[in-house]
């Protein structure tokens, strides 16, 4: 099974973490954010994933060095020449496996940390016949999100853009089954969006949705990013990840003085250092950060590098990489 995951945007709303590396390489908790896609498509069966990209591809396929054989999934790059939306960017990476390409195949959006159940996305899909099936997801807000509305067979019949409304209801969860025919209806080189002009040309016409239970976090500000950092810890998403103790992690790599407190919630990375009487509460410390005696940091992420001077308070900062504390 092939999966073309979509990730060439640039992150914006997570800058400064995203300034000198894309979203997917991004470390959450303590490896490249998009290892857990990874993880997550090869355990439903995927066996060669097609990475749409665009934004510092060559610092993306650095971070993902391992990821193959660890994974046991084979990794190619399709790196867009310019921005050509999500289905536009489907129809570049498909048209870069040429016959390679099979019959069937999954499209995903790669900035979700998910454990949603691909296997029964693709079950449904053969008993439907269908010619798209999009994952659904339930949401208690649906504010930011466009509803899709189906049948009880699955059939799709409409598409509500964002309301504003604080409502429940079922939306895109950014993963779909496709078949090959459904790339003819998108013109090649040109910048198309699968969610607003492919998929309303398929309603009536073999568009299935099915909605599935589980966990799903867009990861795309700092708030999620540090949400989806204590849910893997605490064990509310499906990983890998095995916490130092409850709600926390600290790298074997890192010095932590034995007079520091850390938590509740905390992630220390490699090389990072933290002083005596430092406390450390629901921050991450990515890759040589560090923090000086009597320090105090709260709600917040601090990039490679970024420092906190002894007896400074910092809160609800997102540091960029070397950045000293505070400004």
């Amino acid at each position: 099974m092939q999966a073309i995951v979509l990730v060439g945007g640039e992150g914006t709303r997570l800058r400064p973490l995203t300034n000198k590396v894309p979203k997917p390489a991004l470390t959450l908790v303590d490896r490249p954010f998009f290892a857990y896609m990874i993880e997550w498509l090869a355990g439903h069966g995927v066996t060669e994933v097609v990475l749409a990209c665009g934004f510092l591809p060559d610092v993306l396929r650095e971070a993902l060095a391992g990821e193959e054989e660890r994974a046991g999934v084979r990794i190619r790059y399709a790196v867009e020449p310019e921005p050509l939306g999500t289905a536009g960017a489907i129809r570049f990476a498909a048209d870069a496996l040429g016959d390679d390409l099979d019959e069937l195949f999954l499209a995903l959006n790669g900035d979700v940390l998910t454990d949603l159940d691909l296997t029964a996305l693709l079950r449904a899909h053969g008993e439907w016949g269908a010619a798209a099936t999009i994952g659904l997801h339930p949401v208690g807000d649906s504010s930011a999100f466009g509803l899709v509305s189906s049948n009880e067979g699955g059939e799709v019949l409409e598409f509500l853009e964002k309301t504003g409304e604080r409502r429940p209801g079922e939306v895109n969860a950014g993963m779909y089954a496709l078949t090959r025919p459904v790339l003819e209806l998108i013109p090649p080189g040109e910048s198309v969006s699968i969610e607003r002009d492919i998929f309303p040309r398929l309603v009536g016409a073999g568009l299935h949705g099915l909605l599935l239970e589980g966990y799903w976090m867009d990861i795309g500000t700092p708030e999620r990013y540090l949400q989806a950092s204590w849910d893997i810890l605490e064990g509310r998403v499906e990983t890998r990840v095995e916490p130092s103790g409850p709600g926390v992690l600290v790298d074997p790599g890192a010095e932590v003085d034995a007079a520091a407190t850390l938590g509740p919630r905390a992630v220390v990375g490699p090389r990072c250092r933290v002083g005596a009487g430092a406390v450390l509460v629901g921050s991450v410390l990515l890759d040589g950060a560090s923090v000086g005696e009597n320090a105090r940091v709260v709600d917040s992420i601090l990039a490679p590098g970024a420092a906190v001077p002894a007896g400074a308070e910092v809160a609800g900062v997102v540091a960029g990489e070397g950045e000293r504390l505070p400004v």
